[in-house]
């Protein structure tokens, strides 16, 4: 569900959005090669991420742009999934913000600590919605 219905649970935030135009319709294109793409309201696909790890029902990694990052810049998500008796526990590293400038517009000038609590705040929101569906 993480994966094959992200589109149904992804919360876009303001503060943090893929495209000038919002966040449109994310999708993985599943596999070790896949793509996390967004459909736009216009009709255009900008690609997020590539997958790196591919590993269902235990790890996902992938990378995370903004379409103002420049080629160069990128960071990365890792999410782990761990069984808790009935349940599922899913974790979330995302990481390499400190290679975004400080006063890149995706950072929006705070400094790492708070750049970090912004985007775990936004991943709770999200992940919240996961466990509305589920």
């Amino acid at each position: 569900m993480f994966t094959s219905e992200i589109a149904l649970w992804w919360q876009p935030d303001p503060l943090f959005r893929i495209t000038a135009g919002g966040d449109g319709k994310l999708a993985f294109e599943p596999g070790p090669s896949g793509r996390l793409i967004t459909r736009c309201d216009n009709g255009e696909t900008f690609e997020i991420g590539r997958i790196t790890v591919w590993e269902p029902g235990k790890r996902l990694v992938f990378g995370w742009r903004h379409a103002n990052f420049a080629p160069d810049q990128s960071t990365e998500v890792e999410v782990s999934f761990e069984p808790v008796g009935a349940e599922t526990r899913v974790s979330i590293e995302h990481r390499a913000w400190d290679t975004i400038p400080q006063r890149h517009a995706a950072r929006h000038g705070f400094p790492e600590p708070v750049t970090l609590q912004r985007v775990a705040d936004w991943w709770r929101t999200s992940l919240a919605k996961l466990r509305t569906r589920l």
